[in-house]
Parts: C-alpha cells; sequence; structure tokens
C-alpha cells in the first residue's frame, strides 16, 4: 500500500493536494469575470428569473419537464396552505428519439403531449434541459441537443414560442428554464414555513451545475437590468477551468468526445468518473504497483462506470463480476479500492469548494435565524460510495470561523416539475 499511497501523492489526485482556500478564490474569481463580460470558463448565465418574488397561488400552471430521452408534463397548483396539488401526470419519450424529425413534427409531438392540459391555464413552465439561450423575454434559443435527440432543424429556434403557436395560443405566458434552476425554485416551494435568506441549486449526477442568485448592480455584462433587483444566475459550473487537475486528469479529459471542455466535471460526475477511475488505474499498472494478471484484467476490460467504481469501493461488486475471469488477489483489491475511495474524497473536496464559493458570492447566511438552502439533486451526489459525508465535512469545516455561514440541505421529490411550476407563477 505504501506504493500506492506514492503515486496518488506524486501525481496529485488527494484531496490533501487541494489548497480549499486557494481554490474557492480562483472559482470566486471566474463568477465575478463571467458576470462582468470578462474570459472566464463560468459563463454565469442570466435567466431573468427573480426567485427573491413571492409567487401566486390557488392558479394552475402547466409544469412540462424535457430532457434526455424524456417529457413529463403535469397540471400543478401550490395552495395558499402550502399544499402541491397534481393533476394528471404525462410521462413520454422525447420526440426524435427513434428517428430524425422536422421542426414542426417535433413541436407538433409535444404539443400533442399536453393540449389538453394546457386549455386550462393560461401559465407554463417549461423547464427544458438542454443547451439554450435564455432571452430577456424568459424564452430561449435551443444551442444544441444532446445526441439521443434527432431534430436538427430545431437547433436554433425559440422553444417557447414555436411550442406556444403550435398549441396555438401565442399568447400564453411562458417561462423557459433548466433543471438546475428548477432545482433551486423546487426548493424555494417547499420552504414556505420557513425563512431563508438565499436559494442555491446544485446537480451532481450525469453532470454538474449551479446555480444561485445574483444581485443586478453585479452583472456588470448587462447593462439594461433593472439595478434595484435581483435574478437567478446559471453559473455552468462544470465548465470551471481552473481546478487543480492532474496529469492524469489531463489524459482522460483528451480521451473524451470534447477535451478542454467542461475539465470540472470530468473529474467527479457520474457521466465521466468511472472513466476517470480506469485511467488512474491504467497508470498505476504501468508503475508496477498491481500484479501482473491484473495488469492484464486491466488492459482487456473496456470500460467501468461510475456506478460500478462506486460499488467496488464499498465492497458491493466483487472483482470477479466486473473483471470477468481474472484472477486478482487481495493486494490488488485493496490497491484498487485505495485509489477509488482517494479519487472520491478529492470529488468531495471539489464539490465543497464549489458550493462553499457560491455561498459565500451571495454575501447571505450569517444568521441562524436566516441560513442560506441549497437543494442538490443528482443520483452521483446521493448514490456515489461515503461522497455526501464526506463533503459535508469538508463543506462544514471550510465555512467556519470568520467564514461562518448557516445553511442547510434540502432534497425535493419531482424538483423539475415544480421548478418549472414556480417559474411562471412568481409574480
Amino acid at each position: 500500500m505504501d506504493n500506492v499511497k506514492r503515486f496518488l501523492r506524486e501525481q496529485g489526485l488527494r484531496a490533501a493536494d487541494i489548497d480549499m482556500e486557494k481554490l474557492v478564490g480562483t472559482f470566486t474569481d471566474e463568477m465575478i469575470k463571467g458576470l462582468e463580460g470578462q474570459g472566464s470558463s463560468l459563463r454565469m448565465i442570466p435567466t431573468y428569473i427573480e426567485a427573491e418574488n413571492d409567487f401566486l397561488t390557488d392558479v394552475p400552471v402547466l409544469a412540462i419537464d424535457a430532457g434526455g430521452t424524456n417529457f413529463r408534463a403535469a397540471l400543478i397548483r401550490f395552495t395558499s396552505a402550502g399544499r402541491i396539488e397534481y393533476d394528471n401526470i404525462i410521462n413520454r419519450k422525447m420526440p426524435g428519439l427513434e428517428k430524425e424529425v422536422s421542426s414542426g413534427e417535433f413541436f407538433a409531438t409535444m404539443a400533442g403531449y399536453v393540449s389538453d392540459l394546457a386549455e386550462r391555464t393560461d401559465r407554463i413552465g417549461f423547464c427544458f434541459s438542454y443547451p439554450t439561450e435564455i432571452l430577456p423575454n424568459r424564452d430561449g434559443r435551443l444551442i444544441q441537443f444532446c445526441k439521443e435527440v434527432q431534430a436538427p432543424e430545431v437547433i436554433g429556434q425559440l422553444v417557447g414560442k414555436n411550442l406556444l403557436e403550435t398549441l396555438g395560443t401565442p399568447r400564453k405566458h411562458l417561462v423557459l428554464l433548466n433543471d438546475t434552476v428548477a432545482t433551486l425554485l423546487a426548493g424555494k416551494s417547499a420552504s414556505m414555513d420557513k425563512s431563508y435568506d438565499s436559494f442555491i441549486g446544485y446537480i451532481l449526477g450525469t453532470g454538474t451545475n449551479t446555480c444561485y442568485i445574483e444581485q443586478n448592480r453585479n452583472i456588470l455584462k448587462n447593462k439594461d437590468l433593472d439595478q434595484g433587483k435581483s435574478q437567478i444566475i446559471n453559473i455552468e459550473s462544470g465548465n470551471f477551468g481552473k481546478a487543480p487537475g492532474s496529469r492524469l486528469d489531463s489524459a482522460f479529459d483528451n480521451s473524451t468526445m470534447n477535451p478542454g471542455n467542461y475539465t470540472f466535471e470530468k473529474m467527479f460526475s457520474g457521466g465521466y468518473f468511472g472513466g476517470l477511475c480506469l485511467t488512474v488505474l491504467r497508470a498505476a499498472a504501468l508503475e508496477g504497483i498491481f500484479s501482473e494478471q491484473f495488469n492484464g484484467c486491466l488492459r482487456a476490460i473496456s470500460g467501468i462506470s461510475s456506478n460500478d467504481a462506486s460499488n467496488l469501493a464499498s465492497n458491493e461488486l466483487s472483482f470477479d463480476n466486473l473483471f470477468d475471469g481474472c484472477k486478482s488477489n487481495e493486494e490488488d483489491e485493496r490497491i484498487c479500492k485505495e485509489v477509488i475511495n482517494t479519487l472520491i474524497d478529492r470529488a468531495a473536496k471539489l464539490v465543497a469548494a464549489n458550493l462553499a464559493a457560491v455561498v459565500l458570492k451571495t454575501g447571505k447566511g450569517k444568521s441562524p435565524e436566516r441560513p442560506v438552502l441549497m437543494t442538490i439533486e443528482g443520483t452521483t451526489f446521493y448514490k456515489l460510495h461515503n461522497l455526501k459525508s464526506q463533503f459535508e465535512r469538508y463543506f462544514t469545516d471550510y465555512l467556519s470561523g470568520d467564514r461562518k455561514r448557516y445553511f442547510e440541505f434540502a432534497e425535493v421529490e419531482q424538483s423539475s416539475l415544480i421548478g418549472a411550476a414556480l417559474s411562471a407563477l412568481i409574480d
């Protein structure tokens, strides 16, 4: 085990190799540059959603959640008593999955899914979780689809406008947002009986992203904003480009489909963590840390999923099941688990630095009576072995002493639908 500890130290792969103070400062600097329109790896995208306002109650709203391969919708009502009422939850496939569709077919399919519900309300909240440029009128122009959806004619079009026109109701009130913003709003809706100083939304699943509430006066790249108001900012934190990565992080990044982009999320998000683990394990094998038999197994295996890596680290998956026919020894297994658990520990510290920087940037949460509420979603955050507990330790330790902030964590079921509904009900 001394050899693997030396390898991890020399490669700079440990949480101990991260200077938390420096990383938080660098993340904060990138946030400020993004808000000012300077060159930054953090896009700091305005959403034009004023989350600190009150929202309407006892008003029905059509909530739509479209992302990945799934399309869901429901009629939702927030009652004045604090309850959330659902009516007719719809689960469908996104159009364009089985074959390429035209723009007209794409919007006609979605309109067909929700036309009956849309007749019962004048308000629509649309969580559209594909890269989209949000406009001041809170509609959005599609930048690209993920690879599953085949509808190239839709790229560059206004999503909300086209849906409303296809429904035959161009004057309905529609707000477009992404899943991270919806997560923040869902946390707000679930906290009606308590006073919070501010709200943060965070997702760590296949990818990662963060959003928070910023004062318009600090968004210097947009001079037309009401300086007395605030809005949710979509940070696009997965693209943070100044994390203390190692030579092996770079090697893994170069093996992905989009090298040089979203390098931060490639260090810990679910879509990449298994691949990073395999890259590091193979590099350790080249250093002679494993047995020759296990070296052969690492060369032969085509890939490791993040779920596999987590299960190996927690002893919930046997090596025989993952490395089919491989005759590893106990020392190989101990070293493999040490490598993966070290990478998980580092991931926890990176996530803690991300969220600590955002909490401090809000300037909020200085009183125990009014903490900051962080609503967190994503299977990687909750399911990756020991990540959540180790994150909480790093996060709490950092936000103490002179940096003391008060905060709470929340997880909200149906967060994308609830947040979508709330976006269209903000007064």
